[in-house]
Parts: structure tokens; C-alpha cells; sequence
């Protein structure tokens, strides 16, 4: 793991746990806070995904970003689905504003990559959002969701996202 990776991970990982002076931790957010921080991740991940599409020209990376864009999209119908059953609206939170704050940094940062230089970039921000994301979603939100269905949403998401990490370590060997 190079200096990058490191900093990238450490950058996500207290984006995901420290809170400012006003605000809450993550573990005493309520689900429809949590669930508009899932559905932040899920857009600032499509996001990427769009970028990637936009600058890359490696199939593998193209393959990657495509899956993002499918799986992503298709949790957050998921979740909306859900919440127009349930009559609820998700709420902003700081954890939300905190994530689009950081992902605007890190777009603007690979922008101003090319070739090899951005495949490298995207594929270790991929996994390390996907490893400090999939941490967050198991170990913190999953045991504090109240709703027995939105609880289920959330472990049927997990499971692709950990295929999503597993994809994105596979791709941060293949473009070293």
C-alpha cells in the first residue's frame, strides 16, 4: 500500500467517523439519516463511476465503472422504493454533507489525471471508499437500524458492495 492509498483511506475512514463540534457520531445517527448517507455514498460512488468513464480508456477500469453505475443505481430505486412505502424521506445529515464535501475535493483532484496516472488513482480510491463504506454500513449502521426492512435493504446492499471491494482489490493489483 503506497503513501496515497494510506492517506486516501485515512481521509475516508475519519470523513466516516469524526464528527464536527455540532454534530453526532455515526452510530447515533436514526435510519433516515443513515439512509441518506447510504444514498449519498451510493451517487458520490456514481459519480466516480461517471468520471472514470469520461477519462479512462481501459476497458477494465470502463468494466468496473459500468458495474458501479448499474449496482449503485439500482440500490438507491431499491431504497427509494422503500422509503415511498414507508411514507418517510431520508434526512441530510452531517455525515452526508461531510462525504459530498470530500468527494468534490477528490473530484477535482482526478480531473486533472490521465491515463495511467487517473486508472491507478480511481481504482485506489474505489477500494478504499468501498473498505471504509462496507466497514461503516456492518459494523455501525446495521446494528443500529430500527426497521426490520430497511435493516434487510441494507445487508442485501452489503453483500454487493463487498463484491464491489473485492472487484476494486483485484483492479488495484491489475493497474500497479
Amino acid at each position: 500500500m503506497n503513501l496515497r492509498q494510506i492517506v486516501t483511506g485515512t481521509a475516508i475512514a475519519l470523513a466516516l467517523t469524526v464528527s464536527s463540534a455540532n454534530a453526532v457520531s455515526p452510530a447515533d445517527l436514526n435510519d433516515l439519516e443513515i439512509a441518506h448517507v447510504a444514498y449519498t455514498a451510493d451517487n458520490i460512488d456514481i459519480r466516480y463511476a461517471h468520471l472514470a468513464l469520461g477519462i479512462s480508456t481501459n476497458p477494465e477500469i470502463h468494466k468496473f465503472a459500468k458495474t458501479m453505475i448499474r449496482d449503485h443505481s439500482k440500490v438507491n430505486e431499491l431504497a427509494l422504493a422503500l422509503l415511498k412505502k414507508l411514507k418517510v424521506q431520508p434526512k441530510d445529515n452531517f455525515l452526508s454533507r461531510t462525504l459530498l464535501g470530500d468527494s468534490e475535493k477528490l473530484v477535482d483532484e482526478m480531473s486533472g489525471l490521465h491515463g495511467a496516472t487517473f486508472d491507478k488513482r480511481y481504482a485506489e480510491n474505489e477500494l478504499a471508499y468501498h473498505q471504509a463504506v462496507n466497514k461503516l454500513v456492518q459494523e455501525t449502521f446495521i446494528p443500529n437500524l430500527k426497521n426490520a426492512e430497511v435493516k434487510a435493504l441494507f445487508k442485501q446492499g452489503l453483500q454487493i458492495f463487498k463484491a464491489h471491494e473485492k472487484h476494486a482489490e483485484m483492479m488495484v493489483k491489475a493497474v500497479q
